[in-house]
């Protein structure tokens, strides 16, 4: 039996409430909360999304390790195609390594996390 929920994620970036405006949009997540280095997204699923703010932030080199991702979000999208628009339009990056062929997109958020958005 389980001790323990899965409460949250966050995320390290340099500016916490433009990433969150990007999640945001992405997602439909409210906000739950908004100080000077941290805010969260809260939707209802029991999980929130949060970004802090990290003195010297370096992005991950995706696919390269110089500086690994560590993790990466998955988004389940029902229109590949049209949630890359959406998400380009927000100030995502389509990196020209695309390993998942029609399943799914990698693109990089605005702070250079890779996400991938997923049909199915």
């Amino acid at each position: 039996m389980p001790i323990a929920t899965l409460r949250g994620v966050t995320l390290d970036c340099a500016d916490p409430r433009a990433l969150a405006r990007f999640y945001q949009e992405m997602t439909g997540m409210e906000l739950g909360y908004n100080a000077d280095g941290f805010v969260a997204l809260t939707g209802g699923s029991g999980c929130d999304l949060g970004f802090q703010r990290v003195d010297g932030y370096q992005a991950p080199r995706w696919p390269g390790q110089v500086v690994p991702q560590q993790f990466h979000l998955d988004l389940g999208v029902e229109d590949l195609d049209a949630a890359e628009k959406l998400a380009l339009g927000l100030g995502a990056v389509r990196p020209d390594h695309q390993p998942g062929g029609d399943r799914w997109r990698v693109l990089l958020d605005p702070a250079g996390h890779p996400f991938c958005l997923v049909t199915g």
